[in-house]
């Protein structure tokens, strides 16, 4: 049940970040919220990483580091380690943009009786965090808007834990495109109520995985495809053309704070 005091799990997952990961974690740490969870997933790093999580470990609730199955399998054994009521995942390049944005999370849950709720995100520049190169404004879902591509940030998405254990994990047969088929899963097919949040919860710096190459991005506009057939999903014509071609807008855009 959701109150007032409900525990909210946040899930880091992580892997040679020495670069980035102390920002995440202290965006995490300084929430004015009170009851988190704090997880962090290390995929077996061979940097720094592991020193620097170790200067907060009296302030993470859980931690392993360990060969995994690529990042979804990761955000998989982070979730069903996470004891709290709410799940929200926010992976070592990305960082919470000021420290109210929890306790607005909980609030939205509390007030609006929903299962999942979501926002807006920016990307930073890698290396200058204060630069916005994209804006990733959401918008409210519709079934229209996603049978023509939308997508909401992944980063931005908080689930009630009991949506994961009623409909199922992260789908580890895709590797660029499980977060995209975990939304068509809870929102289009399932129909679970999700809230728009109108506010950048996370910063996300660039670079990450599905876009860092031509043949990255390639195989997961073919992931794309393959998120509606794993939910016995009739595909709408030119999904796969029509998502990429939503993140064009993003360029353009520009946020109001």
């Amino acid at each position: 049940m959701i109150n007032s005091k409900t525990k909210l799990s946040i899930i880091t997952v992580a892997y040679n970040s020495q670069s980035t990961i102390r920002q995440t974690i202290e965006s995490v740490l300084s929430q004015d919220y009170d009851n988190i969870e704090y997880i962090i997933i290390d995929g077996g790093s061979t940097d720094w990483t592991l020193d620097i999580v170790k200067n907060y470990k009296d302030k993470i609730g859980y931690f392993v580091s360990e060969t995994d199955d690529g990042i979804y399998d990761a955000m998989n054994k982070g979730i069903n380690a996470a004891t709290g009521d709410i799940i929200g995942i926010l992976n070592s390049d990305d960082f919470y943009p000021n420290n109210f944005v929890i306790s607005n999370v909980v609030k939205t849950f509390l007030n609006r009786g929903c299962d999942a709720v979501y926002g807006d995100l920016v990307y930073v520049k890698q290396n200058d965090a204060s630069k916005i190169v994209r804006y990733w404004q959401s918008g409210m879902y519709t079934i229209k808007k996603i049978k023509n591509g939308w997508m909401l940030p992944h980063p931005t998405f908080f689930v009630k834990k009991e949506m994961y254990e009623r409909y199922g994990y992260y789908n580890t047969d895709l590797r660029s495109a499980a977060d995209y088929e975990m939304i068509l899963k809870l929102l289009y097919k399932r129909n679970i109520n999700v809230f728009y949040i109108p506010m950048i919860l996370v910063k996300m710096r660039m670079g990450g995985a599905s876009n860092s190459s031509i043949m990255n991005r390639l195989r997961a506009n073919k992931e794309d495809g393959l998120a509606w057939t794993k939910n016995q999903l009739n595909k709408p014509m030119f999904v796969r053309i029509k998502k990429p071609l939503q993140k064009i807008r993003q360029f353009f855009l520009k946020p109001k704070v």
